[in-house]
């Protein structure tokens, strides 16, 4: 069966969850593509956040999805099907984890943390300058940086948060956490960020205007030059 596009995928008409699995159960592999390409954004970011690696990302969401697949039966409906996917996806990195640090004979890093924090919106432009994608693209580097120093627990929540905007409510049910838990992670993720993003920034500042070897030699040079100029003869 050819793939649809994710274009086509939107422009199918909207089913509730219920009936979505239903589809997937009765073997339409359509439906399930259609899940797929629904969920695929919000459920990578999770991965993406506990693993810290966007390779392991990837691995661990299509591991996730033939999880999902092989257990729909179960999925009973009582909460959203977005959020059974999550708590699906947030197992599978979990057990990665868990195995990763195994192997490295650490101790996991899955227990208590808490976090969260919004970037500064950078207004999307119709027609954006290569000086400004440059800028929005080295802005996402340093706040991807940050973020992956932050622990997993914190930088879950933040990623649900902010990133996916999903509500209290909904983070908790994602991650069988309580909502009290998300908020004090969302609270102290934030903070963490804007003391490691303020750090980032005085650094940076001690570079502003540099004046380097190169600006120097070329500015002595021309004064020099102009000065044969008017030099008398």
């Amino acid at each position: 069966m050819k793939p649809m596009d994710a274009r086509a995928a939107t422009a199918l008409a909207p089913q509730d969850d219920a009936a979505l699995a239903a589809r997937v159960l009765a073997g339409d592999g359509a439906a399930f593509e259609l899940l797929m390409r629904r969920h695929n954004r919000r459920l990578y970011r999770l991965a993406r956040a506990m693993l810290r690696d966007s390779a392991e990302a990837e691995d661990a969401l299509q591991d996730a999805y033939l999880a999902a697949y092989q257990s729909l039966a179960g999925f009973r409906g009582e909460a959203s099907l977005a959020t059974w996917l999550s708590r699906v996806v947030s197992n599978q990195c979990l057990a990665r984890l868990r195995r990763q640090s195994r192997r490295d004979n650490i101790v996991p890093m899955v227990a208590m943390a808490e976090p969260e924090d919004i970037a500064p919106a950078v207004p999307d432009d119709a027609i954006e300058s290569p000086d400004r994608a440059l800028l929005r693209s080295q802005m996402r580097t340093v706040l991807e940086r940050k973020l992956d120093e932050l622990p997993e627990a914190f930088r879950t929540v933040f990623v649900l948060r902010c990133v996916e905007e999903l509500s209290v409510e909904e983070t908790a049910q994602c991650l069988g956490i309580p909502e009290a838990t998300v908020r004090s992670r969302h609270f102290r993720a934030r903070s963490l960020l804007r003391e490691s993003l303020a750090q980032e920034i005085d650094l940076a500042e001690r570079d502003v205007f540099s004046f380097g070897g190169e600006h120097c030699d070329r500015i002595v040079a021309a004064v020099l030059a102009r000065l044969e100029d008017i030099r008398p003869a």
